[in-house]
């Protein structure tokens, strides 16, 4: 992952951060996100990581309204971390997308899912987990493809400042249970390994 350093001068706050991640020219596939103030891009995912966000996506639509839509390439701001994350799959009411913004405020979402890249583990563990609590988002489904003991699934809900509840943890193969308002089983027996 490549990252450029934003420089924080006096006067300087969020809509400058703003202005300067819509206007990173990045090849096209790379993410750009501002993590903790740092412009980052990060190349395009593997094939691995697609097919899980595939799998993962098609057993989310029986569990959503019809108002609710799928994404995974819309970015959600979370202000008061300096931060705007694109997760790798966003559960959001269609509602929300309007305003003629390329983002989102976090706490509109319903779910979100980070599968993580060997390059942005951590960053998927504790910072974004952290904002994404901080901003309510009620719940976040990380699969760590890269957790030391071997790959994970963990369903994080209940944010209460900026840390989560651990609701469901197993390694791949078992299924995880979405609650309310989802109510559905993720089978994670189908995920590619490392």
């Amino acid at each position: 992952m490549s990252a450029l350093t934003v420089g924080h001068e006096p006067g300087q706050g969020w809509d400058d951060l703003v202005r300067l991640w819509e206007e990173t020219d990045a090849p096209e596939g790379c993410k750009v996100e501002i993590i903790e103030g740092i412009v980052t891009l990060s190349p395009t995912p593997s094939n691995d990581h697609n097919d899980i966000a595939d799998t993962v996506q098609r057993q989310l639509y029986p569990g959503i309204p019809a108002d609710w839509g799928i994404y995974q390439t819309l970015a959600v701001a979370v202000p008061s971390r300096h931060g705007m994350y694109v997760p790798d799959l966003l559960v959001v009411p269609r509602h929300a997308l309007t305003g003629g913004r390329n983002f989102i405020p976090a706490d509109v979402a319903e779910l979100v899912v980070e599968i993580t890249s060997q390059s942005n583990a951590s960053h998927d563990r504790i910072t974004k987990a952290a904002g994404y609590a901080q901003a309510g988002v009620p719940l976040y489904l990380l699969i760590d493809r890269w957790a030391p003991g071997g790959p994970t699934v963990t369903l994080y809900g209940e944010p209460k400042g900026d840390v989560y509840r651990t609701l469901t943890a197993g390694k791949f193969g078992e299924a995880v249970t979405l609650p309310a308002p989802f109510e559905l089983l993720i089978e994670t027996s189908d995920f590619p390994g490392r």
